[in-house]
């Protein structure tokens, strides 16, 4: 199967807060309120630049209910955009090299996972059978060979795996330096945990199930840290699973740089 995806069918949803951007097509970058210096963005890209200044005027009094700072900022570029599909990327990441030592084109990955069918009501024992070199192994229902429209790409990194903080503290040296060449359908059912860090996904349909911005009554100020991603993953993988839409895991990587404090990770997670 293939398909021709236009450029000016994709954003770039950055969460802006301390590196360089690197990237093409159109780009969302979303400045965290809480960050005081000055962006510094090379020439030649087509981007947008939010700010706290635009999200009061564009949210107007429900500034006070919904959060856009830290991990959240990707959230208010995802309601900014109009874009039929959004590849996010954090700020602390850069291109990755594949096993033959090539860098990764992360969003031409992303956007060749969203065009292809997915297999989320049966396994197939050698991963996605639309890649190159692949095929529904013997024994795989015909009913099913033509597989589901595919919402949401769930990329990983190298580097740092994604640990929670309870792990990272106890493994701090520990890095993922294995690149594994596939792409799985998540099967249905089955839930998953998701990141912001490295996505892809169909806006016009995934769009309001990932959003999870909203702030809790008595939380105030306080950042849920990474548990808002998880509660968003959550929610977005029972949605595909209500409308029989797919999800991918594995291709493409990314290299992210190291994180934080794990200990006031877990301080933080712990209120999540």
């Amino acid at each position: 199967m293939s398909q021709i995806i236009e450029d000016s069918e994709v954003d770039i949803v950055i969460r802006a807060l301390r590196r360089k951007i690197f990237c093409r097509f159109h780009l969302i970058v979303v400045k965290d309120p809480d960050f005081e210096e000055n962006l510094q963005i090379p020439p030649g890209f087509d981007y947008h630049v939010y700010t706290k200044s635009d999200m009061v005027q564009i949210l107007g009094s429900t500034t006070t209910a919904i959060s856009f700072s830290g991990h959240s900022c990707w959230y208010f570029g995802y309601l900014v955009s109009h874009k039929k599909y959004i590849v996010s990327i954090d700020d602390d990441c850069i291109l990755a090299r594949d096993d033959q030592g090539h860098l990764i084109d992360v969003v031409a990955q992303h956007i060749s996972n969203l065009i292809q069918p997915a297999t989320p009501f049966f396994f197939n024992t050698l991963y996605d059978p639309y890649r190159n070199g692949s095929d529904f192994m013997r024994g795989y229902p015909f009913r099913l060979r033509s597989g589901v429209n595919y919402v949401l790409s769930c990329g990983l990194w190298l580097n740092p795996a994604d640990y929670g903080a309870p792990t990272q503290a106890v493994k701090p040296d520990e890095r993922n330096h294995c690149y594994i060449d596939v792409v799985l359908t998540v099967p249905t059912q089955a839930m998953m945990p998701v990141s912001g860090i490295n996505i892809g996904f169909n806006r016009e349909v995934m769009g309001l199930a990932l959003f999870p911005g909203l702030r809790l009554s008595r939380e105030g100020k306080i950042r849920w840290e990474t548990m808002e991603d998880i509660w968003c993953g959550m929610c977005a993988k029972v949605v595909c699973d209500h409308l029989g839409l797919g999800v991918k895991s594995c291709l493409p990587y990314v290299w992210r740089g190291d994180s934080g404090d794990a200990l006031e990770s877990v301080k933080r997670d712990g209120k999540g």
